[in-house]
């Protein structure tokens, strides 16, 4: 990744203009804009939206929070077939927490851009709670997670979209009938992952007892009646692209009598639980974090 000056390293997220957020939110989700107009963009927008944009761009190493060889758990990367999807193969992050015994599952599903070092870290902080989690790499049949999330954007809007369902499907499908696993199986995710969470749900049926998107698109309405697990939805206050997509999933979530609970976060931007960018909130990103330990706990036991 490019080096950011120090200038950009110390930009805070209540410096950020709330335009150089919308900006950043589209250059994730945008198959077309990369990173050069994303910056040169920003710094038409207003005096330092440049340095406002760099600071944006994750910086991983901050966002360990689990080191790979905490004592507490037992992390490895594993192989796994996948029929269907896009090469009939995945790979993906196990942690199980340390000693034996027979653990609740959990798949944490990435953001649209592979399994990156955030999306790891998750996978062992729900092994330190108790959890045998599986974090798959969608890119895995095109090479893996590049290093970058430029070209892991990339390479996850090329691969056919279907397929790559397919891939996380069969991914919870393994956990959750893992040597390790007690048959619980819980699904979170974020962003893509989070849209990703809500189709699980909807295609698992009973087979999957909860889930907790963070900040993702809502199931396909007509979908929404096979849905048995208990949800635990994550929105960020600041995010109308997904925030407005509540009011018909709310809707049909209740004429199929799911339970559900759903939880706006004050202050928050799109992606407000990833720690490598200013968009992170640590209190509001704490507070949910919390509430989805206890979730999968209450729910997967």
């Amino acid at each position: 990744m490019t080096p950011l000056d120090d200038t950009a390293q110390q930009v805070t997220q209540i410096e950020i203009d709330q335009r150089i957020f919308d900006l950043y939110d589209e250059y994730c989700h945008s198959s077309t804009m990369d990173r050069r107009e994303f910056l040169l963009r920003a710094a038409a927008i207003t005096v330092g939206g440049l340095a406002m944009a760099q600071a944006l761009l994750p910086r991983y190493v901050q966002a360990q929070t689990i080191s790979f060889t905490d004592e507490r758990i037992k992390a490895r990367y594993v192989n796994y077939p996948s029929p269907g999807g896009s090469s009939g193969q995945m790979r993906g992050y196990l942690v199980q927490p340390a000693g034996t015994g027979k653990f609740p599952a959990v798949l944490v599903v990435h953001e649209n851009r592979g399994l990156n070092p955030y999306i790891e870290d998750v996978a062992r902080r729900l092994a330190t709670a108790g959890f045998l989690a599986l974090a798959p790499d969608g890119l895995f049949p095109v090479g893996g997670y590049p290093g970058n999330d430029d070209d892991g954007r990339t390479l996850q809007a090329k691969l056919d979209q279907p397929k790559l369902r397919t891939d996380m499907l069969n991914s919870a499908k393994f956990v959750k009938a893992h040597e390790l696993s007690s048959g619980k199986l819980g699904v979170t995710g974020f962003c893509w992952g989070g849209g990703t969470t809500n189709y699980l749900a909807a295609t698992l049926g009973a087979d999957m007892q909860a889930g907790a998107p963070y900040y993702g698109a809502a199931a396909d309405t007509a979908s929404v009646a096979n849905i048995k697990a208990a949800l635990l939805i994550n929105y960020a206050e600041n995010d109308d692209r997904i925030n407005d997509m509540w009011p018909a999933y709310e809707t049909a979530l209740k004429a199929a009598k799911v339970s559900y609970e759903m939880h706006k976060y004050p202050g928050t931007q799109h992606g407000f639980h990833n720690n490598s960018t200013p968009r992170y909130n640590e209190a509001q990103a704490k507070v949910a974090w919390e509430r989805t330990v206890a979730f999968f706990k209450k729910n997967l036991a």
